[in-house]
């Protein structure tokens, strides 16, 4: 079991999926984690020990600024940070139509626009600010959420792209922060066993993943004295797994995807 005791993290995007998982498997390693979200609400920290939520939307440079400010004020420090806040899920029915798998010349614009604003484009302001308070620590883990998307064509071409963007950004900040001590790395979950993904009903869940088997990758990677080997690296969640022998919730050991 990873033990993150003394750790400070941040997790964006934090309202539910793959954020809430990530920050209920920080949380639950020992870290002190902050998550943040559009919609998160104080009374979902009451329901974990050691998370503390502030409502946050990652494309309001002012107000992230203020979340690192209220990090620092109250412990100092930030250890890992994990980029989850993303945008362009919604409106995937538009009219009467599902055109999340439009080709790319019939997708709307404003899909291109949210997920390089509320996808890239806040993981890389917020791997600022976190990259300033690791490097005057000496150590630290950023971590951004991507997909086998940025890999291979998954059904949409403006998704792809901006995961395959968040894949480089993992490397070049990886070569940049590295002689400073810190690490970045792009993570591949496999299928999350997301609200979505459950409400859809149309998925085969017989390999799949719990939000927090992801946090439980990220609670291993965090509390790894070696982590700089996986500096700006793409690593996969069912992977670290194996490595580092952690099961999902139900003990079960899932298989990489791709």
């Amino acid at each position: 079991m990873a033990d993150l005791d003394g750790q400070v993290a941040l997790v964006t995007g934090a309202s539910r999926g793959v954020g809430r998982g990530v920050a209920l498997g920080l949380a639950l390693a020992g870290a002190h984690v902050y998550a943040t979200g559009r919609s998160v609400t104080e009374a979902e920290a009451d329901a974990v020990d050691g998370v503390t939520t502030i409502r946050c939307d990652h494309r309001d440079d002012d107000a992230v600024a203020d979340v690192f400010g209220r990090i620092a004020d109250e412990t100092g420090q930030l250890d890992i940070c994990v980029n989850v806040a993303w945008g362009g899920y919604e409106r995937m029915v538009e009219g009467d139509r599902f055109t999340w798998a439009d080709p790319f010349w019939l997708q709307p614009m404003w899909r291109w626009d949210a997920m390089m604003t509320a996808g890239v484009r806040a993981a890389f302001v917020t791997s600022q600010h976190a990259a300033q308070m690791m490097i005057a620590a000496g150590h630290g883990l950023i971590v951004h959420i991507s997909s086998f998307a940025g890999r291979s064509y998954s059904g949409n071409t403006i998704y792809g792209v901006a995961k395959s963007a968040t894949d480089r950004l993992a490397a070049d900040m990886g070569h940049e922060l590295g002689p400073h001590g810190v690490t970045a790395v792009s993570l591949y979950p496999g299928l999350v066993r997301t609200e979505g993904v459950l409400a859809a009903g149309v998925f085969d869940l017989s390999n799949s993943e719990s939000p927090e088997f992801v946090g439980r990758a990220v609670a291993a990677l965090g509390s790894d004295p070696n982590i700089a080997r996986w500096n700006g690296q793409i690593v996969v969640a069912a992977l670290l797994g194996r490595e580092y022998g952690f099961t999902d919730v139900d003990g079960s050991q899932p298989d990489p995807l791709g």
